[in-house]
């Protein structure tokens, strides 16, 4: 159908341009939208699984291990420090009773941990010492010797 010179329902519109240039503007449009929504989830997505860092305070009045020190060093807040008393070191006593290992107190009556771990996964020799006790100084050692064997 021809109006005015121009034919209508074409690729052309009534000023000469092209007609799909309005549709490519479309997905233009849409495209940017999208990566723009993308680019913003994935900054939400990485600042939700960043690892968080808390300070976390000391327990007041509890003295640590780790804080004590041995050996004579200087002081400067000499005021401030605190001697800590050294406690006897409680030992431990590790022997089978009726095929399996337990922890008795230093007092040897005392059960201080049933480990349910039988003597006959330990090779003879160990088997030998642990029917007669064996003494250890702490509790970590006892972990450590059982670990070293049944691990």
């Amino acid at each position: 159908m021809k109006r005015n010179g121009l034919v209508s329902g074409g690729p052309w519109d009534r000023r000469g341009n092209k007609r799909e240039r309005k549709g490519y503007f479309f997905y233009i449009v849409w495209g940017l939208v999208l990566l723009a929504t993308a680019l913003v989830c994935f900054g939400a997505g990485t600042l939700a699984a960043r690892p968080r860092v808390y300070q976390e305070s000391a327990v007041p009045g509890t003295v640590y291990e780790t804080e004590s020190v041995t050996e004579p060093r200087l002081v400067i807040n000499q005021r401030e420090v605190e001697p800590v008393s050294l406690e006897p070191r409680e030992e431990f006593y590790l022997v089978s009773e009726t095929g399996y290992l337990l922890v008795f107190a230093q007092d040897q009556s005392t059960i201080c941990l049933h480990t349910h771990i039988p003597i006959t996964e330990f090779p003879q020799t160990e088997q030998e010492r642990l029917r007669e006790g064996i003494w250890f100084g702490s509790m970590m050692e006892i972990f450590q010797y059982l670990e070293s064997y049944t691990s």
